[in-house]
């Protein structure tokens, strides 16, 4: 029976090596969106000479800056969402499959790419989220037309929500940066 028991805990253990899969898709996935964006960007500057040109007038010439402002939250926006599948991809693998040594011993290493627990993946990935919300909100506040006044104030409205995201998230990291502090505080004391 003992015997049963520790060839089905062998397979259990093994059996984590399944998330390979995620976290070789998010890669896969998150290299896409790197190429997309980086595509995207390259038309943006190939077509920056249009601007330029004396034909453009007018209405147009707005039209096209407003084009143009608008792609450049796009390419922000494929940025933030490869950048958000890399921490995903590499947070899996941490997790549940090894600590990713040259990230650990790494001096350019971000803190943001070396993940210890559920809650520090949590984190990130809601952090990142959240930037892309907010520049997601920023593309559509650029095209939006204001007719009433109340198109003015729901506008101010989700701004002022999102200078309230951004700060309980800023405190939260905050609380945390300085627990860990006082943490490497009272060892040095030790």
């Amino acid at each position: 029976m003992k015997k049963i028991e520790e060839v089905f805990e062998n397979a259990l253990w093994g059996s984590r090596f399944v998330v390979l899969f995620a976290v070789v898709a998010s890669l896969a996935t998150a290299l896409v969106m790197f190429f997309i964006a980086t595509v995207d960007a390259w038309f943006l500057v190939s077509h920056l000479f249009e601007y330029a040109s004396p034909d453009l007038v007018g209405e147009a010439r707005v039209a096209f800056r407003s084009n143009a402002v608008t792609h450049v939250v796009e390419i922000i926006d494929g940025y933030l969402l490869a950048t958000v599948l890399l921490i995903f991809a590499l947070g899996l693998y941490e997790l549940f499959i090894s600590r990713i040594e040259p990230a650990e011993r790494s001096e350019t290493a971000s803190s943001v790419l070396i993940i210890h627990s559920l809650d520090d993946l949590k984190s990130r990935l809601a952090k990142v989220i959240l930037m892309i919300l907010i520049v997601r909100y920023f593309e559509h506040a650029v095209s939006m037309k204001f007719e009433t006044p109340m198109d003015l104030l729901l506008l101010a409205g989700g701004i002022a929500l999102i200078g309230l995201a951004l700060f309980l998230t800023h405190e939260k990291g905050g609380q945390e940066s300085t627990l860990q502090l006082h943490k490497l505080n009272v060892k040095s004391d030790k």
